[in-house]
């Protein structure tokens, strides 16, 4: 007579084990166990007497009754337990699962018409009498809390709705961050500055929303800058195109765009638009839009600060009459040169232009002139082992045909004009007396040359051919001192 007991109380220990040590470690494949321990389980209740719909037998013995009692519930408690599991693990998807706020909603409802059902049929408890009791009480709580039942429900409609899921970086109220966890109560955000930001889900429910990941391969870049009115709004907006185009993370559909946002008294505030695929990459492309944004207004002669009250008292800044001059003091190369070197080195510039579509250098040619990028935006392609690879694009104030100026070797790119471009040159022997004089410059020159080289050899390209015990940085450093019969 107490078999039925033991062998019970054994499948519900072993169904415990199976949950608690999560054997097997397939989901799917521990439910069809634990379901039939459950089946065998509810066998051996209905064959042995032990019918969780009326109270336990074993009147004549109140410890073999009580045991059998506590059986009986199990058996109620257990099938809300599975039927909750089933559902969440065979039924939900799988943005509902990872959010558990279904799951546990559910599994509350269940857990309490278990109850009830327990009360009822194993106890034969007056549940008539006991729900209209818990219908009041549930008023009276209801009011209690009614606030987190707000969110109860709010979240029901979010996860129901999903204008967002866990891993999106959104803006809720005002609040950006990344989704950590959305429950019953709450979203849980991430923000830039590494705090979690809990919002209810009562106050996301009723805010704006916006969800950064959607689509999830477009993401906008917004720069905005404030420029002088008595800039021509035309002459700005193409110097903000061509530092669209400048950035080569930039998607070309859709296009990035230029406009005038609104206008004051005091200045003119613009906006450059562009959209990446990925959203790790906005930050790399707002820093160097705004650097290239600067570079194409700075060539174009436009000025980068309102008329404000603050900057009327203020000195002039003294302006570069000879634009060449201007130019070479934002090539980097040249940065150890004093102004009076610089106003030396100007009249020895020549100036071409290109329009777009024009081939700048070509592979294998030798340059015997140092290209400066004035205005417009230049293309760099390499030739890869899967095609053509762009390796930069250049703006004003880059140089090029350092390779053949320095150590005679032949360019391996093809360097093409994005847009219409204008460049300066500098001619070999007109670069040799000053590398002679200023060898910081000529260590700047071979730094950034080796630089490039290096990039190229990462993607394959070959590399010029050095002696075995030489390094191709000192290979090109020994190149450019024969070549200029330097010294030092």
């Amino acid at each position: 007579m107490n078999n039925p007991l033991i062998f019970g109380f054994a499948l519900v220990a072993i169904d415990v084990v199976i949950w608690r040590c999560a054997i097997p470690r397939n989901e799917v494949a521990r439910l069809l166990v634990r379901l039939c321990l459950y089946a065998a389980y509810s066998a051996l209740l209905f064959s042995t007497g032990l019918t969780p719909f009326s109270q336990a037998p074993y009147a004549d013995s109140m410890p073999l009754h009580i045991l059998g009692q506590v059986l009986e519930i199990i058996w109620w408690l257990m099938g809300a337990r599975l039927l909750s599991v089933t559902i969440d693990t065979l039924l939900l998807p799988s943005t509902w699962r990872r959010q558990r706020l279904f799951s546990d909603v559910f599994g509350a409802v269940v857990f309490l018409a278990a109850g009830v059902a327990a009360l009822g049929f194993v106890l034969e408890l007056p549940v008539r009498g006991l729900v209209a009791t818990s219908g009041a009480l549930a008023i009276v709580l209801g009011l209690a809390i009614q606030s987190t039942l707000s969110d109860v429900f709010a979240g029901i409609v979010i996860n129901t709705t999903e204008p967002y899921q866990i891993g999106n970086w959104v803006s809720i109220d005002g609040t950006e961050g990344k989704v950590l966890e959305m429950n019953w109560r709450a979203t849980h955000l991430l923000t830039s500055q590494g705090n979690i930001v809990i919002v209810p889900n009562a106050v996301a429910a009723k805010a704006k929303i916006t969800n950064s990941n959607r689509p999830p391969s477009l993401h906008g870049v917004t720069v905005t800058l404030e420029i002088t009115p008595e800039a021509r709004p035309g002459i700005v907006v193409a110097a903000l195109e061509r530092a669209l185009a400048g950035v080569r993370a930039v998607l070309a559909d859709p296009a990035p765009y230029a406009q005038v946002k609104r206008t004051s008294v005091m200045s003119v505030t613009y906006e450059a638009t562009a959209y990446v695929d990925d959203m790790g990459k906005k930050l790399a492309v707002t820093n160097e839009l705004y650097d290239l944004c600067y570079r194409h207004l700075e060539a174009a002669g436009i000025a980068l600060r309102p008329l404000a009250a603050g900057y009327a008292s203020a000195p002039a800044v003294a302006q570069e009459t000879d634009p060449r001059i201007s130019l070479l003091r934002r090539v980097e190369i040249f940065a150890a040169l004093t102004g009076d070197e610089l106003k030396h080195l100007a009249p020895l510039l020549t100036r071409r232009g290109y329009d777009r579509g024009d081939t700048v250098v070509k592979p294998d040619n030798v340059l015997d002139h140092l290209t400066i990028v004035d205005s417009g935006v230049l293309s760099v392609v390499a030739e890869d082992a899967s095609g053509p690879v762009e390796l930069m694009r250049l703006g004003p104030g880059d140089a090029i045909g350092e390779a053949g100026l320095l150590a005679g070797m032949p360019a391996s790119v093809t360097i093409s004009a994005l847009t219409a471009a204008s460049v300066y040159q500098l001619k070999k022997d007109d670069l040799t007396p000053l590398l002679k004089d200023q060898p910081d410059v000529a260590r700047l020159i071979w730094q950034m040359l080796s630089r490039r080289q290096d990039t190229l050899g990462k993607l394959g390209t070959p590399a010029p051919v050095a002696q075995s015990e030489q390094s191709i940085f000192q290979w090109l450093w020994d190149g450019m001192r024969k070549l200029h019969d330097l010294t030092f």
